[in-house]
């Protein structure tokens, strides 16, 4: 072990001063890359078509086989799924409003046009729940056939989708309430705009394969 030597000149005498790089005091500022979530959110909708052109595959494959059971022509209501798909489009159109609204910085007008957004995705997931319980109800459940199967699958998970969207857009409500339209309030309203648009598109989809081709004979 090492001993202290103290030089007694110095013992008593007052430390030196610092200099006065000592004293500096480093902030540390958080830096957001340009475009970085944005960026980060298209990979993750790539992923998602994914997952969809993999369901689609599966009701491609498996859509013709009824197992003796009812087919899409027998149990589709196109009426219903036409004023279905009709409030999803809309409410597609009312998120771009929204859009317009928050580029002007009109924080009301947006609050607006994002909540009659989430109306319409409420009665689009009403009318979906519906039709399932319809089927249901008259034995066409999942369990009844491939085709069944698949298109349960490839709906539903569509339908998961949207719940998920509408989760988000109340809570982006409560933080443009809260915040306003900052920088961050802009972006996440941006993603959500390509996450509600991705799932217009894919219902476009899914009611031209599924359903418009389901009652051909």
């Amino acid at each position: 072990m090492s001993d202290l030597v103290l030089d007694p000149a110095t013992a008593g005498a007052a430390p030196a001063p610092r200099a006065p790089q000592d004293d500096m005091v480093f902030h540390v500022r958080e830096h957001h890359p340009e475009n970085g979530t944005l960026l980060g959110f298209w990979i993750y909708l790539m992923s998602d078509c994914l997952l969809f052109a993999v369901l689609f595959i599966a009701y491609a494959v498996l859509g013709r086989n009824f197992a003796g059971g009812p087919s899409g022509a027998e149990l589709f209501d196109l009426p219903l799924v036409a004023v279905n798909t009709a409030f999803l489009l809309l409410s597609s159109i009312t998120y771009g409003f929204a859009m317009l609204s928050s580029q002007r910085a009109k924080l009301g007008s947006t609050l607006l046009w994002l909540g009659v957004t989430g109306l319409f995705g409420l009665a689009f997931l009403g009318l979906e729940l519906y039709e399932f319980a319809h089927l249901i109800h008259q034995g066409a459940g999942p369990q009844r056939s491939a085709f069944l199967t698949s298109f349960f699958a490839l709906v539903g998970t569509h339908g998961l989708h949207v719940t998920v969207g509408i989760v988000w857009l109340v809570t982006l409500l409560f933080q443009l309430n809260r915040h306003g339209l900052t920088e961050a309030n802009q972006r996440r309203l941006m993603c959500l705009s390509m996450f509600w648009h991705f799932l217009d598109v894919i219902w476009i989809g899914v009611f031209t394969f599924v359903y418009l081709m389901g009652v051909l004979p």
